[in-house]
């Protein structure tokens, strides 16, 4: 059963319908490579300490101003990721995985590894851990994500988030890893220094209304691939 549908994930990748303005691409990061190690929700690993932290602008929303920063390694099994935003209000009653953790506060990434279809990965991780990780094919706008299939040991992800408080003030931190084995078929070995992936980092709040933070700007949604910038392996 399973040699049937692998192949039959791969033909309809194939099948979507590919038009690129490349001419849009944004802005490349580059990301350290490191020993794998244990995520403790508050970044607290000595590892992060071997990269800087990249700043998420705000581009749209109700009026809310926070700080959101991210940082990000690779390993020779994943992606580390670390995102710190800072709250007064957060809104995230959802506690199910695989939710729509979109309409409440959360964090999200997208990794658009193979630039010969329009299909990528994308991940959200809500406040409280709770995540939702799948693939979406995007023909020309027309999106619907898929749920990763035998989603266990290797193909797991780890993640860990924490809520900390000072003064009223809140800043919520989120840590997690994706392994390059959940992103078969868009990655089937790990890159090498000077691969390139595009990408984009994302955050919704929703203190008033909904407020916005692109580390890429975007025309409408977060999907709006060929605009994302470029992450580069050094």
């Amino acid at each position: 059963m399973k040699q049937q549908i692998i192949p039959g994930v791969i033909a309809l990748l194939s099948c979507v319908s590919i038009v690129l303005d490349l001419s849009a691409q944004g802005d490349e990061l580059r990301i350290k490579s490191t020993p794998d190690f244990e995520l403790t929700g508050t970044g607290g690993s000595s590892n992060w300490a071997s990269t800087d932290w990249v700043s998420l602008p705000q581009r749209g929303g109700d009026g809310t101003t926070y700080q959101t920063d991210a940082k990000l390694l690779y390993s020779q099994k994943g992606i580390y990721c670390l995102f710190r935003c800072e709250d007064q209000i957060i809104t995230s009653t959802l506690r199910e995985d695989f939710s729509n953790l979109f309409t409440e506060d959360v964090v999200e990434i997208f990794f658009w590894p193979n630039e010969s279809m329009p299909v990528y990965f994308e991940y959200e991780l809500s406040p409280y851990n709770y995540e939702l990780p799948i693939i979406v094919p995007n023909d020309n706008g027309t999106f619907l994500g898929w749920r990763p299939w035998n989603y266990e040991g290797e193909r797991l992800t780890r993640r860990k988030a924490n809520i900390s408080e000072l003064d009223g003030d809140k800043t919520w931190t989120v840590e997690f890893f994706i392994p390059y084995d959940l992103l078969r078929p868009l990655v089937n070995e790990p890159p090498e220094k000077g691969s390139k992936w595009r990408m984009n980092m994302y955050r919704l709040d929703y203190d008033k209304g909904q407020a916005r933070w692109t580390w890429q700007p975007i025309r409408k949604t977060f999907h709006d691939y060929e605009r994302y910038g470029t992450m580069i392996f050094d």
